[in-house]
Parts: C-alpha cells; sequence; structure tokens
C-alpha cells in the first residue's frame, strides 16, 4: 500500500470499503470500478459549485494554455485580489498562499509580529489547519483544565504548545477572564466562526471583537470553510463582526489549490519586502500561493456565486438535509442532535445540547461511525472521520432524498 492508511489523509476506511476515484460530476462521484456515489463531502468543501463546473474548467483551461504558475502577480490573481477587497469587510489587504493551513499559520504569525506578543488563544475541538495551533486540542482526550493545550499530533514541541491558550467555544465570561489574566501575553484569538458545526451563540462573537479590541490584541477569523459559503461576504457578513485578520480557502478556490490571509492595511504591510531587517517584519512567500490558473478558476467560480439566487439555494437544501435527519432519527427512535447552518450539517449522537466540544465528548462516537459508514456502503460518499457532511450548488433534492433513504436504511440495520 503506497499510502499511509489508504489515503492522503484521514478518511480511515476498514480495507474493504477502499476506493480508486475516476472522475467527479456535479454532486456524484466514480470510483474505477464503475461504482456511482452521492459525493457529500465535495473536496472537503472546496467544490462548493459541484465537480468539473463547466464555467470553472474551461476559466482554468483557457489560463493553462498561457501558463500555469509564474509566481508573481498576473492578470487573474490581481483580478481577484481585488474581488476579495470588494467582497470581504476586513480585507484592506490580500495576499496569496495555496491552502487554509498555511493562511491561518500566517495569519498567527502576522499577529505575533504585529503585537510583539507570543500567545493565541484558540478554541477547544476547532481545526485551523495541519499546522501547530490548528493541531492543538483538535481531539483532545484528557480534557486538560483551560487553558492548557494538549496535542493531538506527535511531533509539536510543548513549547509550541505553551503559546497556545485553549477556552471553550461559546463561552464568553470564561475567555474574556483567559483573555484579561494573559492580556500582556496574547496576541490574537482565533476562532471558525461556524465552529466545526457549532453555531456561535447570540453576542459570542462580538463580544470577542469587545473583549480583543480592548485589550491590544487581534481577531482573526478562519474562514476557511464559512467565506463564501454563509454569504458571499462569509461570515463577516453573516454574523455582522469584522475581525482583524482572516484566512480564506476551500470554495475560493473553486476546487483548486489556493488560500489567502486578508486583513487591515498595517498588519498585512508587514509582509512588504522594502521592510526586511525591520524588527517586526514578516516572511510571507508562496511558491504556487495565488497562481494564474486557480485564480483563474476561482474568478470564474465567485461569478458564478454572485447569482441572485445562489444562498437562498444553498440554504434551503441545508435546511431539507438537517430537517430530513432529524425526522429519520426520530422515526427510529435514536436520540441525536443535527448540527449545522447554511450547506452544512453534522449528526451528534448524544442526548445533551452541545455548544463546544466538551459537550459533545461523551456523545456515542462508536454509533456514529457505524452511521457515516452504514451511508458510505450505501453509496453516500463522505468522510467518516469529518464533523460535516457538505453540500454545494450542484446538490439536488434527490441526492438530499437518496442520503436519507440510506440513513434510514443504515439505522434500521443497526438497531436489528
Amino acid at each position: 500500500m503506497v499510502f499511509p492508511g489508504g489515503s492522503n489523509g484521514e478518511y480511515n476506511l476498514p480495507a474493504e470499503l477502499g476506493i480508486v476515484l475516476a472522475r467527479g460530476q456535479g454532486a456524484t462521484v466514480w470510483d474505477t470500478e464503475g461504482r456511482e456515489y452521492a459525493d457529500f463531502t465535495m473536496g472537503w468543501g472546496s467544490v462548493l459549485l459541484g465537480h468539473a463546473h463547466p464555467a470553472v474548467t474551461e476559466a482554468a483551461r483557457r489560463q493553462a494554455l498561457d501558463g500555469a504558475n509564474f509566481a508573481y502577480v498576473s492578470a487573474p490573481a490581481l483580478a481577484l485580489a481585488e474581488e476579495i477587497h470588494r467582497a470581504v469587510a476586513c480585507a484592506e489587504r490580500v495576499r496569496f498562499c495555496a491552502s487554509g493551513t498555511e493562511a491561518t499559520a500566517y495569519a498567527a504569525r502576522l499577529a505575533r509580529a504585529f503585537t510583539g506578543r507570543a500567545q493565541i488563544l484558540k478554541f477547544e475541538g476547532a481545526y485551523h489547519g495541519a499546522n501547530e495551533i490548528g493541531t492543538a486540542s483538535l481531539f483532545p482526550q484528557r480534557l486538560l483544565p483551560f487553558p492548557q493545550a494538549e496535542p493531538t499530533s506527535a511531533g509539536v514541541p510543548r513549547g509550541v504548545l505553551d503559546d497556545v491558550l485553549v477556552a471553550p467555544y461559546n463561552d464568553l465570561a470564561a475567555t474574556v477572564e483567559l483573555l484579561e489574566r494573559h492580556r500582556d501575553g496574547v496576541a490574537a484569538v482565533i476562532v471558525e466562526p461556524l465552529h466545526r458545526c457549532t453555531p456561535p451563540r447570540p453576542g459570542f462573537l462580538a463580544g470577542l471583537r469587545e473583549a480583543t479590541r480592548a485589550r491590544g490584541q487581534l481577531l482573526i477569523f478562519d474562514e476557511t470553510v464559512t467565506g463564501f459559503r454563509l454569504a458571499y461576504g462569509g461570515a463577516q457578513e453573516y454574523y455582522g463582526v469584522v475581525p482583524d485578520l482572516a484566512a480564506l480557502g476551500k470554495a475560493l478556490g473553486a476546487g483548486y489549490p489556493l488560500g489567502a490571509v486578508v486583513g487591515r492595511a498595517d498588519v498585512l504591510d508587514l509582509v512588504r519586502e522594502d521592510r526586511l531587517g525591520a524588527p517586526d517584519y514578516v516572511w510571507f512567500a508562496s511558491s504556487v500561493g495565488g497562481t494564474p490558473v486557480s485564480s483563474a478558476a476561482a474568478l470564474a467560480g465567485l461569478a458564478e456565486m454572485r447569482a441572485a439566487d445562489t444562498y437562498v439555494r444553498l440554504f434551503a437544501m441545508g435546511e431539507r438535509l438537517r430537517t430530513g435527519l432529524r425526522a429519520v432519527l426520530a422515526e427510529a427512535g435514536v436520540t441525536a442532535h443535527v448540527q449545522g447552518d447554511g450547506p452544512l450539517a453534522a449528526v451528534v449522537f448524544t442526548a445533551a445540547e452541545v455548544v463546544d466540544y466538551r459537550s459533545a465528548f461523551h456523545a456515542d462516537r462508536a454509533r456514529a461511525r457505524r452511521f457515516l459508514l452504514g451511508l458510505f456502503r450505501r453509496g453516500i460518499f463522505l468522510n467518516p472521520m469529518s464533523t460535516k457532511l457538505y453540500l454545494s450548488l450542484a446538490h439536488r433534492e434527490s441526492d438530499v432524498t437518496r442520503l436519507l433513504d440510506c440513513a434510514r436504511d443504515t439505522l434500521r440495520a443497526d438497531a436489528a
């Protein structure tokens, strides 16, 4: 087996379910054996328009004929940066990288340089990419006292973890107490505005904005998932809270590799190369950040996203999926919570109200895995380790109905 674990990361499928995908069209993928699957992973949310969208593929094809990468500003990259500047409230400046993982790492580095402080506060269970901050307390098992970080990945030095503070999501009072206690050490708070699939309580994000501003700390929105998904202007538009910096990825690239750090001019300007040698200069460069092909694909994708009915369709489909899952679970007599917003959904097998990582920690994870693998066996392509199901503009009522029918059959089989 050339791939460790049989995949390029995270799927953890049993050997008998290992497949190789051959192609995708819309919301459907096919494996090399010709089997068809309804896709509810959609490239981990990167393919918001659907696989092989004609406008996106044609834009990428045309640009590829003129060169794939210059590692320099190109016409598509400039046009894309200008569109992001128009769309995203905090985006006074834009610098491209290749992924959301890079974007969050660079955002943290910028915050540390700008404030002269070392600590980053994140929320337990949040994923900010496969970097040191993103993997700190991502799937903690020991539930250490806050704000101590627990490594989810080996290979992260203890000294690095010492500069990551961990707080409970949706608990504004506890978070503010930590920010005050460490006010001279915290450079920034980084938060997924929609925490995996757990919505913020009313006032939580606005409270973070107020608390960080009062203490000279930066607020970073990790909009890798929420950017262009909850609204064209992302979570900043949807929730009405504007951070200092934001990390973008996934849907931005319409399936092509692309990330970006956007935000305040005085912070982003620390990366200007004419400042090399200054004590607060931040190195930020990417060989494949904002390539002309990815930028052309992204521009074509964003043009499609600006259609008047885009978010009405996405939210209606998401509500149909979440409502349908609740009905199927109730019909089977199974206690669970169905979470999410917009075109996102997740099932947590617990009777407790889920507001953060710890309230979901004691959910029946064995049953969740059986449920997700049961869907996979019945032709629903998804990540059985994932915290969410992704919908796209390519999904139709029939796709949702298919998943719900498979969910019903899976629950019946599990009960037999």
